[in-house]
């Protein structure tokens, strides 16, 4: 499959996974409509994808792999409900329609951010008995990496952290070290996961393949938020579909403000580069991720 191909096959089995999971709920329930409205909003499945493209490198996706994007997602979805709040980036728009604050209210909105939450754990915690392993021992044993894997990439020692340093450091100026800093937290951590939770998914525990996925995850998402900052400022706002140059009204620090545009752009192409050349040895089944490299910093949304 090309890029675009893998990319539906990635969505839609994600959405599918989600929304099966969804409905075990009542779907009239406000909490669960503003949950939706946030998970199925637009989103490019980018985190998905690479738990996917991952995995497939390995064997065939398993219902913890579907688990593992679809906790992702969950937390990636919150995430994003809580940057937009009054009190973190003030944002009105998110993905060309409002966002969830806006669409709902605010209390609304913080109890969706914290539902989303414990959900991706929900369904990483599940019972699982149809995945192709060789019995139920080494399935919660998956489930147990999996869980640790993305409680740390998104909380105190990941995505948590890089929010806060990123609040901390607003009308402030900071060293390259000190953004690089921030991203490999803020961004870089949840782009991590998936990709170490992809191969986690299928079983794969031999810590060299991990350190060689990694360098690829660190780079690529390195260059995402490289490329994100460029985008705020080169894109319009229809493009964006959130309000441009956001980052630069609210005096945050950027790539193109530290190194400045071109520089920035050249930060993101070496990045692309490392990321090729670390995932390059996996072969022709790399393919979908080498193109993702290569995608992260060519789009303008």
């Amino acid at each position: 499959m090309n890029l675009e191909q893998f990319s539906h096959y990635s969505r839609d089995r994600v959405d599918r996974y989600l929304n099966d999971q969804l409905t075990q709920y009542d779907a009239a329930d406000y909490l669960h409509e503003a949950m939706r409205y946030s998970l199925f909003n637009g989103g490019k499945r980018v985190r998905p994808m690479l738990v996917y493209a991952t995995a497939e490198l390995f064997s065939e996706s398993n219902r913890l792999t579907d688990a593992s994007a679809a906790a992702i997602e969950s937390i990636h979805a919150y995430s994003l409900i809580h940057d937009d709040l009054p009190a973190m980036d003030d944002d009105d728009l998110r993905r060309g329609k409002p966002t969830c604050h806006i669409q709902f209210d605010e209390a609304t909105a913080i109890l969706t951010g914290d539902a989303l939450q414990t959900f991706a754990f929900e369904l990483l915690s599940a019972s699982y008995n149809e995945i192709d392993t060789d019995n139920l021992a080494d399935c919660k044993t998956r489930q147990l990496r999996l869980i640790r894997s993305l409680s740390r990439a998104s909380g105190r020692f990941g995505m948590v952290t890089g929010q806060m340093i990123d609040l901390n450091n607003v009308d402030r100026s900071i060293t390259l070290e000190t953004l690089e800093k921030m991203h490999q937290h803020k961004t870089g951590a949840l782009i991590r996961a998936s990709v170490l939770m992809g191969a986690q998914s299928v079983g794969i525990e031999d810590q060299k393949i991990l350190s060689q996925l990694d360098k690829y995850a660190s780079a690529i998402g390195l260059a995402f938020q490289v490329q994100d900052d460029i985008i705020d400022i080169t894109s319009d706002t229809q493009t964006l579909g959130k309000n441009q140059f956001s980052d630069s009204e609210a005096n945050k620090p950027t790539y193109p403000k530290l190194l400045g545009l071109e520089g920035a752009r050249e930060k993101a192409n070496t990045l692309k580069q490392e990321a090729i050349e670390a995932i390059s040895p996996f072969g022709d089944k790399a393919a979908p991720l080498i193109q993702l490299a290569s995608y992260i910093i060519s789009r303008n949304h």
